[in-house]
């Protein structure tokens, strides 16, 4: 007989979608994932999100009883933004959290009126991403894909939480739209209300009733995808550090402070009283899978030798531009000199990926965040035990056991939160 649920995490990510139940007491208690990577399908479309997303709940009710499921929370790629028309309805596909704005001229716009240290600064930024798109004709709103998904369980569109709003120019500290946002000429109305992560939003609709919630559950406001893994591990104590190592390298560091720092691609998410400070990096899984292929990676991994490091000085990009560390759209992949053993390339590949990663958590530190005392890693390269062993020797900290490497458990957690708040 299945167990019982209380609250669902839905991690929508860039190779699929995610859905974990979750007891009263946080423990999983069912799984339910739909892949989205496959040929012929538009990582851009949020039609293609929400079918993912339906085929992943439909999966995890047969796994767990959800009838007295409490509440659902969302979390999806930081920075993907999409418009809407009036209705809620998608105006065209995203733009996702690794396109460089296309219009220069919309950089420097943002650029001439946000305050240093807003994460809204640069090509990267989500709202430059949001400018281009509301030129579309009958967009009305910007909402980011955590919102879009949690607005199609609840039937409203108008709502994010701080998190994925930050790179939009919301700003954390006064928990608000900051008034340099209309010098831009947006609509006031045109971005979403801002709410804590785990703020209950309203009920479900009936046609998420009809996905077996029942019709007392509540929508629970979300966070991006990185945070979500970091809630995931049990991390929460100033000093923790989180690598989330998927298709792209993310860091997070649990922070007593807030930092910024724009022209690194360093930005703050507020949790609580304390904030999430990291970036993300293009390097990651997409570069490996593209450079060796997936189902080489087992051969490939038991050739790794952590002891011998090959001298190589790569930084692996699946292409040109980079968010973090360096913040650079231009920035071309080193991946020469390539010997002629595939196995030493791939432990070099490895290698440079590692580098980013302790060259990411050095440079925070430099920037008065707290220096990292114990690291714990998530996502499908978490589970590589060479590459781990290549990552401690160059990071230099304790490793730490996560308690879930699932983003969608973290979720899960947030949305239990919301139910007993409210």
């Amino acid at each position: 007989m299945a167990e019982a649920a209380r609250a669902i995490g839905i991690d929508v990510g860039t190779s699929g979608v995610r859905a974990v139940a979750v007891d009263a007491a946080g423990r999983p208690v069912g799984r339910g994932a739909m892949a989205t990577d496959s040929p012929g399908l538009d990582p851009r479309d949020p039609e293609m999100w929400w079918l993912a997303t339906v085929a992943a709940l439909r999966r995890l009710a047969a796994e767990a009883e959800l009838s007295r499921v409490g509440a659902v929370a969302v979390d999806g790629t930081s920075g993907t933004v999409l418009v809407t028309d009036a209705a809620g309805r998608p105006v065209g596909t995203a733009l996702m959290y690794n396109d460089p704005c296309p219009d220069d001229a919309v950089v420097a716009r943002i650029d001439a009126v946000a305050p240093p240290g807003s994460a809204a600064r640069g090509r990267s930024s989500a709202l430059a991403r949001a400018l281009v798109l509301l030129r579309r004709p009958g967009a009305v709103r910007v909402l980011h894909q955590a919102d879009w998904i949690a607005g199609c369980l609840s039937g409203r569109f108008d709502v994010t939480d701080e998190n994925n709003a930050l790179k939009t120019g919301y700003d954390p500290v006064a928990r608000r739209w900051p008034d340099w946002i209309s010098a831009l000429g947006i609509d006031p109305a045109a971005l979403p209300r801002a709410v804590a992560p785990g703020t209950p939003t309203g009920p479900v609709d009936a046609a998420t009733v009809a996905l077996g919630l029942p019709a007392g559950a509540l929508v629970v406001a979300g966070t991006t995808d990185g945070c979500a893994s970091f809630l995931a591990t049990g991390a929460d104590t100033v000093g923790d550090a989180v690598t989330a190592l998927g298709s792209t390298l993310v860091i997070k560091l649990l922070s007593d402070r807030p930092v910024d720092s724009p022209r690194h691609g360093v930005y703050s998410h507020r949790m609580g009283d304390r904030w999430l400070v990291g970036g993300a990096s293009n390097s990651g899984g997409a570069v490996i899978a593209q450079l060796f292929g997936r189902d080489r990676l087992p051969d490939l991994t038991a050739a790794l030798r952590p002891d011998r490091p090959t001298g190589l000085s790569y930084y692996p990009l699946p292409r040109p531009g980079e968010r973090f560390p360096v913040s650079d759209p231009d920035l071309a992949p080193v991946l020469e000199p390539r010997p002629d053993d595939d196995a030493l390339f791939f432990q070099g590949v490895l290698e440079g990926i590692a580098g980013i990663e302790g060259r990411a958590y050095r440079l925070l530190a430099e920037l008065g965040a707290p220096a990292a005392t114990s690291l714990r890693s998530v996502g499908g390269g978490a589970g590589n035990a060479g590459w781990t062993e290549i990552r401690r020797r160059q990071l230099g900290v304790p490793f730490l056991p996560a308690l879930s490497e699932d983003a969608a458990e973290g979720t899960a957690r947030l949305a239990l939160a919301g139910l007993g708040a409210s």
